[in-house]
């Protein structure tokens, strides 16, 4: 029968040495080199690698922002003398005296309106233009303490004649003609034309020139495109007294200009000759 006894069996070191046979090597290896002097590097300790650092990139320089240029002011228009005709019973421009009637001249404007939220004493309408202004202006007349009606706006023909007959009945001819103008050459028949009453005392009278609110209206008429149609002093132009009740809308852009350049009257901005009498 076979013994159970095994000789002992001895673990590999490297390639295969026996253990014992590995340590003793290695302890040769150690011991020769400490006789040089020269110890081996640890393997297991690596030198360490210079420090790698990305090169520092400098900000590439921020361009000085272009200036941005001021806008050009826009240019003043110029006054545009030719813009509307002074002969067309329809333009707001439209000169009626008595050297120039109407013509037709029982014209009646097509686009009469009534103004509204004003206090209009005979409820005569406007043309379009002129009555969205006078609400506009008797507004802010209000707003600034001076409260004030229409007293009169448009005239037909037919209206017109019966009042300048009244007249002639009452004071003659030659003195009608000095504050009413006969049919077909009235300002009131363009429907261009209101005439202001503030409750004074001064209706259709010289003295509503000196009150506040007649002052008011005469600074400010033009801002809303009126003009005083006859003022004070131009009676040998107009071929009417003064009336600083009587106001004539021309817009605003013909009023300015009036007023920039000092000039009063139609007559006289657009160089037409005087009209103290009619031609007949």
């Amino acid at each position: 029968m076979a013994s159970s006894k095994r000789s002992p069996v001895h673990a590999p070191g490297r390639a295969g040495m026996p253990r014992r046979a590995y340590a003793v090597g290695a302890i040769a290896v150690a011991l020769a080199a400490a006789l040089s002097g020269c110890a081996p590097e640890p393997d297991d300790h690596p030198e360490p690698k210079p420090e790698t650092r990305s090169p520092k990139t400098e900000p590439a320089p921020t361009a000085a922002p272009t200036p941005t240029p001021a806008p050009e002011p826009s240019p003043t228009p110029t006054f545009d003398a030719q813009a509307h005709s002074i002969d067309d019973p329809m333009s707001i421009w439209v000169v009626s005296n008595k050297l120039r009637p109407l013509n037709p001249v029982d014209f009646v404007p097509s686009d009469l309106v009534m103004p509204e939220g004003v206090v209009n004493a005979n409820g005569q309408p406007l043309r379009e233009p002129a009555a969205r202004a006078v609400e506009r202006l008797i507004a802010d007349a209000a707003a600034a303490g001076h409260p004030v009606q229409i007293l009169s706006a448009f005239r037909d023909s037919a209206l017109q004649t019966s009042l300048y007959e009244s007249y002639i009945a009452r004071d003659g001819q030659a003195a009608a003609d000095t504050y009413s103008a006969r049919p077909g050459h009235s300002e009131h028949q363009t429907g261009l034309t209101v005439d202001f009453d503030d409750g004074s005392g001064c209706a259709l009278e010289a003295c509503f020139g000196g009150t506040a609110a007649g002052t008011w209206i005469a600074e400010h008429a033009a801002e809303y495109g009126f003009i005083v149609r006859y003022p004070d002093g131009k009676q040998d132009i107009t071929g009417f007294m003064p009336e600083p009740w009587h106001f004539r809308y021309v817009g605003p852009e013909l009023a300015g200009e009036m007023r920039d350049r000092g000039v009063s009257t139609l007559e006289e901005f657009f160089g037409l000759p005087a009209a103290p009498d009619y031609a007949d």
